[in-house]
């Protein structure tokens, strides 16, 4: 028997900036029977646009089914195979012989961050979700994490981005947003990493809107006066600019 719950879809208003899993997850969750065929499966995967399908069995959840694992199951062996050969192969094929059975589930309460720290270390796509009470209330894949990024990020919309790399003390990022919103910068999206950089130093990526493109040469100078530049990407105009690149005194 396979299992079906919907919930309403969740749209993320403009704006929304809270990292809680259960603000970004799928609620569109489709359960399948541990005992149904690999070729019920992949029509799931077919018709609900789904990246992982948690198994239940007597009203329990024993495992994970991703498209993954059904390919996996065939090996290299399907590319010699007719589509008539693959789908009688796969309805004589259980869930459960080939599913995940070591189930990574992530708290509904757990942040953005926390839930792709999990994915990466256990090396999965996407897990399903659980509300305080054990029930599952949604699935947290890959392609949702990188609709959080896009979102927070403000790729839709076409500004300007910064990457500069600073000092690492304070008010130092306070700085280049001042020299941003001086030129008419209206400034979006502020992330900082210390990843790659030397000690003592960090790098900024700053994301803007309305900057006065009449003036953008006197802000690059002005940003260059307080940081090192490593690039300007102006995604109105279709211009990239490289001007640094973080190890490039270290490839010298």
């Amino acid at each position: 028997m396979l299992y079906i719950s919907r919930h309403s879809e969740h749209k993320v208003l403009p704006g929304d900036t809270d990292m809680l899993v259960e603000n970004w997850m799928n609620r569109n969750v489709v359960l399948i029977d541990a005992n149904r065929s690999l070729l019920d499966a992949k029509r799931l995967f077919r018709k609900h646009d789904v990246r992982l399908l948690p198994v239940m069995k007597n009203g329990c959840l024993v495992g994970v089914l991703t498209q993954d694992d059904i390919m996996r199951a065939f090996g290299s062996e399907a590319t010699n195979l007719k589509a008539h050969e693959i789908a009688f192969i796969l309805g004589e094929i259980a869930v459960e012989e080939v599913m995940s059975k070591d189930t990574i589930t992530i708290p509904s309460d757990f942040t953005i961050e926390e839930t792709a720290e999990v994915l990466l270390k256990h090396n999965i796509s996407g897990a399903p979700v659980l509300d305080s009470k054990g029930r599952i209330v949604g699935t947290i894949s890959r392609r949702e994490l990188f609709r959080v990024l896009i979102t927070l990020a403000g790729f839709s919309k076409k500004g300007m981005k910064f990457a500069l790399q600073i000092r690492d003390k304070k008010g130092s990022i306070m700085q280049v947003e001042n020299i941003v919103r001086k030129h008419g910068g209206r400034v979006a999206s502020i992330l900082t990493s210390y990843e790659g950089g030397p000690a003592g130093y960090r790098t900024l990526f700053i994301k803007a809107y309305g900057v006065d493109r009449e003036r953008l040469s006197e802000l690059i100078e002005a940003l260059k006066s307080k940081a090192e530049l490593l690039y300007m990407i102006d995604r109105k105009e279709n211009i990239r600019q490289i001007y640094k690149r973080p190890d490039e005194e270290e490839l010298m």
